[in-house]
C-alpha cells in the first residue's frame, strides 16, 4: 500500500505540473499576443517606449520585447559614458531571449522565402538589438564584445549581410589596429597584421556578396547587392588611404560618388593628406552641415586646422565657436575645443588657447563614429601644449627687448622652460609607445591624424636633428605625393639648420622659395615657415637685405607667427592723437618691445592712435605691410589702466585679436 501510494502521489504532482505549466503557456501567449498587439504604433524610440517597457515586462518578462524597448530607448538617449552603459544590461537580456525563443527560427530564415517573410519582424528586432549593443560597446572602447556580437550573428549564416559582419569587422580591426593581442584577444600584434585582417575582411565581403548573389537576386531582385558593395567599398577606401594606397582609395571614392553613398567628409580627408587643400577645404564643406546625431562632426575639427594652414585663424575660431554653441557638452566637445585651440594659438591668442586645451582635457569625451581615440585625444592635448609653452617663452622675448637681465622675465622663462620639458617627456613617452607614430606624426599629412605638421615640428626639434634629418631625406627619396614633397624639404633643411649644417640648409631654403609652386592661397603657414626660416638664416650684417626683406614677407603672409619667430621685424611707428601722462607711458611700454621701431623705406608702417572716452582711454591701430596693403584695420583696445596695454597693443599690430575691452 505505501509503495502504490506513493506511485499514485507522484503521478498526481507530475499531472498537476503538467498542468500548471500548459496554463502557464497559455498565459505567457496570451501576454506575448497582448504585447505584440499593444507594440503596434509604439517604437522603442518613442516618448512613450519607456512606460510601455515596463508595461511589456510586468506582462511577460521572460519576453524580449519589453526589454528591447527599455534598451533601444536608452540608447537612442544616450551621449555620455554612462548612458550606453546602462543601455547595454536590457539590450543584452533582449538579445539573449529573442535567441533562446527563436534561435531555430533565425537559423532556417533563409530556407525558404515564404518562411523569411513570416518572420521579417523577429529578423528586424534581431538588427535593431545588434546595432545598438554594437553602437554601445564601440562608444565604451570594448572592441572584443564587438567581435563577439558579429560572431553570434555570424553563426545563423544569413545568406543577406544586413548586419555589415564582414565590413564591422574590418573596422573594429582597424580601429584597433595600435593595440595587440595583450589588449583584446581578437587583435594580432602589430598594426600591419591588423591593417591585413581589416583587408581580408572587406574582401571576405565582396566574396560572400558575390556567392550569394544568385538566391538574393531571385529574392531581393536584380543589383540588390550593389548597396553592400557600396558599404564595403567606404572601408576600403579609408583603409587603402591609410595604408598609402592613394590610387586604390581614388578608386573606392569614385565608384562612391557615381553611385551617391561617398562620405565627403573622409574623401576631403584623403585629399588634405596628398597635399590638394583647396579641394579638402571643399570637400569638408559638403559635409559640413550633413546630420550627425550626438557624434563628432569631423568637418568641424579638420576644417579648422585647414583654415590655420591658410592663414584664416580667426575663421578657424568662428567655426568651433559656433558648433560649440549649437552643440553644447555632447560628444564632439571636446575635439571642437581642441581645434578652437589651434586657431588661438596661431592666432597669438595663448591665454584663451591654454583655456580651451583645459576644457578640452577635463571634458569626457566619447569617440562616437571616428576612429579618432582617446590617445590621440590625449596626445594632441599635450602636443599642442608643448608648442603654447613654447610660444610663452618666445613671447616674452618679444615683448622686452632686454629680458635677459629682467629678473621677473628669467624667472618665468625658466618656469615655462621647467614646465615645457615636463610636457615634452609625456608627449614623448606617450609617443615611444605609439606603435603607429610614424604614420601618424613623422609622415605631416594622415587622413587619420588629429595634429598638423607644424605640431609636430614642435615636438621633434628639441630631438635628435641627426636622425630626424636621415627620416626626411628618407621620405624625399620614397614618399608618392608630390604636394608634400616641398613640406618634407623644409623639414630636412630646418634639421640640417639644427644640426649645424647651416650653409646646406640656407641653399636648401633659397632653393625652395625659388623653386616650389603651390597653393598661396591655402598654404601660408608654409610660406610662413619657409620665410621665418630664411630670416633667421640670413641673420647678420653682411645679409641685412634678405634678412628685412624675408621678414617683411614673412610678416605679409603669415603675421601672427611673427612675435614667436624670434626674427626682430623693422616697422615705421607713428602715433597721433591724444598725449598724457597715459599715453605715454603706452607708448614708453612699447617701444621696449623687440621690435626695430626705426624702419624706413619698404618698412610696414602702424599707425596708432588715442584718444579718451569719460575715464578710458580708447587705441585704435592701423598696419599697412611693406606693399601697401593693409594688414590690420582699425583694431580698437579701451583700457582704464595702462599696465600691459602696450604688450596687447604689440600683439595686435601682428594680427591678434582679442576683447574691445582690455583689462591687463
Amino acid at each position: 500500500m505505501p509503495q502504490r501510494y506513493l506511485v499514485y502521489c507522484c503521478f498526481t504532482l507530475l499531472a498537476l505540473f503538467n498542468g500548471a505549466a500548459h496554463l502557464q503557456a497559455q498565459g505567457n501567449a496570451a501576454a506575448r499576443y497582448e504585447v505584440d498587439a499593444k507594440r503596434i504604433g509604439v517604437n522603442p524610440t518613442d516618448k512613450d517606449a519607456l512606460p510601455r517597457s515596463r508595461e511589456f515586462i510586468r506582462l511577460d518578462s521572460t519576453y524580449y520585447v519589453g526589454w528591447l524597448y527599455e534598451g533601444i530607448y536608452k540608447f537612442d538617449r544616450s551621449a555620455d559614458y554612462l548612458g550606453y552603459k546602462n543601455a547595454i544590461v536590457p539590450l543584452k537580456k533582449a538579445m539573449t531571449l529573442l535567441e533562446k525563443d527563436y534561435h531555430n527560427t533565425f537559423s532556417n530564415l533563409y530556407s525558404d522565402i515564404q518562411f523569411f517573410a513570416q518572420n521579417i519582424n523577429r529578423y528586424q528586432d534581431m538588427f535593431m538589438l545588434t546595432n545598438a549593443l554594437k553602437e554601445c560597446y564601440d562608444n565604451l572602447e570594448m572592441p572584443d564584445s564587438v567581435m563577439t556580437l558579429l560572431n553570434n550573428i555570424d553563426k545563423y549564416h544569413f545568406r543577406k549581410d544586413y548586419f555589415g559582419i564582414y565590413y564591422h569587422r574590418a573596422w573594429t580591426y582597424h580601429r584597433n589596429r595600435f593595440f595587440t593581442s595583450n589588449k583584446f584577444s581578437f587583435l594580432k600584434n602589430s598594426v600591419e597584421e591588423n591593417e591585413k585582417m581589416a583587408f581580408r575582411w572587406c574582401y571576405n565581403g565582396l566574396a560572400f556578396v558575390e556567392q550569394n548573389k544568385p538566391q538574393n537576386d531571385a529574392w531581393f531582385g536584380p543589383g540588390q547587392g550593389d548597396a553592400d558593395k557600396l558599404a564595403i567599398y567606404h572601408y576600403l577606401a579609408l583603409l587603402h588611404c591609410y595604408n598609402k594606397n592613394y590610387d586604390s582609395s581614388e578608386y573606392y571614392y569614385h565608384q562612391l560618388a557615381l553611385r551617391g553613398s561617398i562620405s565627403w567628409s573622409n574623401y576631403g580627408g584623403m585629399q588634405s593628406e596628398i597635399g590638394n587643400f583647396a579641394n579638402a577645404i571643399e570637400f569638408f564643406k559638403r559635409d559640413q552641415d550633413k546630420s550627425y546625431e550626438r557624434m563628432l562632426r569631423e568637418p568641424y575639427y579638420y576644417l579648422p586646422e585647414l583654415y590655420v594652414y591658410a592663414g584664416r585663424p580667426k575663421e578657424s575660431i568662428k567655426m568651433t565657436k559656433d558648433i560649440i554653441a549649437a552643440n553644447g557638452s555632447t560628444p564632439g566637445f571636446g575635439w571642437y575645443n581642441i581645434a578652437m585651440a589651434r586657431g588661438y594659438l596661431y592666432d597669438g591668442q595663448l591665454d584663451s588657447s591654454a583655456y580651451c586645451l583645459d576644457k578640452a582635457a577635463n571634458f569626457k569625451e566619447i569617440h562616437i563614429g571616428t576612429t579618432l581615440t582617446q590617445s590621440q585625444y590625449d596626445f594632441t592635448i599635450n602636443l599642442l601644449r608643448v608648442q603654447l609653452l613654447d610660444k610663452r617663452i618666445s613671447v616674452i622675448k618679444f615683448l622686452h627687448k632686454n629680458w635677459w637681465y629682467n629678473p621677473k622675465c628669467l624667472y618665468d622663462i625658466a618656469n615655462y622652460k621647467l614646465q615645457k620639458v615636463m610636457a615634452e617627456y609625456v608627449v614623448v613617452n606617450e609617443l615611444a609607445y605609439n606603435p603607429e607614430r610614424t604614420r601618424i606624426v613623422y609622415d605631416l599629412f594622415c587622413a587619420e591624424a588629429t595634429s598638423s605638421f607644424d605640431e609636430s615640428w614642435y615636438l621633434m626639434k628639441d630631438f635628435s636633428p641627426n636622425y630626424f634629418l636621415k627620416l626626411y631625406d628618407n621620405y624625399l627619396q620614397n614618399d608618392k605625393r608630390p604636394n608634400i614633397q616641398r613640406y618634407f624639404s623644409l623639414f630636412s633643411a630646418r634639421f640640417k639648420w639644427e644640426a649645424g649644417k647651416q650653409r646646406e640648409a640656407r641653399a636648401d631654403f633659397e632653393n625652395l622659395a625659388s623653386n616650389t609652386l603651390l597653393d598661396t592661397a591655402n598654404e601660408k603657414l608654409f610660406i610662413g615657415r619657409l620665410y621665418e626660416s630664411l630670416a633667421l638664416a640670413n641673420t647678420g650684417s653682411a645679409n641685412a637685405t634678405a634678412y628685412r626683406n624675408y621678414s617683411n614677407s614673412l610678416f605679409d603672409v603669415y603675421p601672427q607667427l611673427v612675435p614667436f619667430s624670434g626674427v626682430r621685424m623693422q616697422l615705421h611707428l607713428t602715433t597721433t592723437g591724444l598725449e598724457d601722462a597715459s599715453t605715454g607711458s603706452v607708448i614708453s611700454d612699447l617701444k621696449d618691445c623687440n621690435i626695430d621701431w626705426n624702419g624706413q623705406g619698404t618698412a610696414p608702417v602702424v599707425q596708432v592712435s588715442f584718444k579718451k572716452k569719460g575715464d578710458k582711454y580708447e587705441a585704435v591701430i592701423n598696419v599697412r605691410s611693406s606693399i601697401g596693403k593693409p594688414l590690420v584695420t582699425n583694431e580698437r583696445i579701451i583700457f582704464k589702466k595702462t599696465d600691459g596695454v602696450a604688450e596687447e597693443i604689440a600683439l595686435r599690430i601682428f594680427g591678434k585679436s582679442g576683447a574691445l575691452e582690455f583689462e591687463g
